[in-house]
């Protein structure tokens, strides 16, 4: 199973990131070992200081695919959940100063934590879904799938030119505008639409 993320696919995202808006969709990966299911308290690394939240819509691929065309996309996944990509912002600036890459910033052990809950596809209307995270009771980002510069059916078109998708495999599809900082008694809860997806609390 490969954890597969999207970076900057919302402008106001970019923009908050001082980052250019990308031509062709922007990915990387995690491990297996990212996976943090939900109801599992998050325990914040010793290794950063300053670690950010990204609220993510999540897809979840059904079949094996290589080379997928767009219009043949919507056929490999059939529902949807929610998760956070974890950044260790202090970490990742040092590694874009010197130009190495970010997997220590972005790849870490519970660095993605994922709803227990996948909702149909076909109740919803994926060109225009809601989505909010709250971090203690206050809502820090809203977000909605209209504002995705790549669509869904674009990104698993994309990312199968380069490597095969198989079944289980998980794409993160971008954050949108408001990452910010957690801290140690935090409880972050996000929401498709009016549906809670997950809560947990950061220790």
């Amino acid at each position: 199973m490969k954890i597969i993320c999207i970076g900057r696919n919302y402008a106001d995202h970019a923009k908050e990131m001082n980052a250019p808006i990308p031509s062709q969709p922007v990915f990387f990966m995690k491990p297996d070992c990212a996976l943090l299911k939900d109801g599992e308290d998050f325990y914040y690394p010793e290794f950063t200081s300053d670690l950010h939240y990204e609220c993510e819509v999540v897809i979840k691929i059904d079949k094996v695919g290589k080379n997928i065309l767009p219009k043949f996309a919507h056929k490999y996944y059939s529902k949807i959940s929610l998760g956070i990509d974890f950044t260790a912002r202090d970490l990742q600036s040092k590694c874009k100063e010197n130009g190495l890459p970010w997997e220590m910033a972005k790849a870490f052990d519970n660095s993605a934590p994922i709803s227990n809950l996948w909702l149909d596809k076909s109740n919803l209307d994926l060109d225009n879904l809601t989505f909010s995270l709250e971090k203690n009771g206050k809502i820090v980002q809203n977000g909605n799938l209209n504002q995705l510069i790549f669509n869904f059916d674009n990104l698993i078109a994309y990312v199968s030119t380069f490597i095969t998708l198989k079944t289980g495999d998980l794409i993160f599809t971008g954050t949108p505008a408001g990452v910010g900082p957690i801290q140690i008694g935090d409880t972050l809860e996000g929401f498709i639409q009016n549906e809670k997806m997950f809560s947990f609390a950061i220790k």
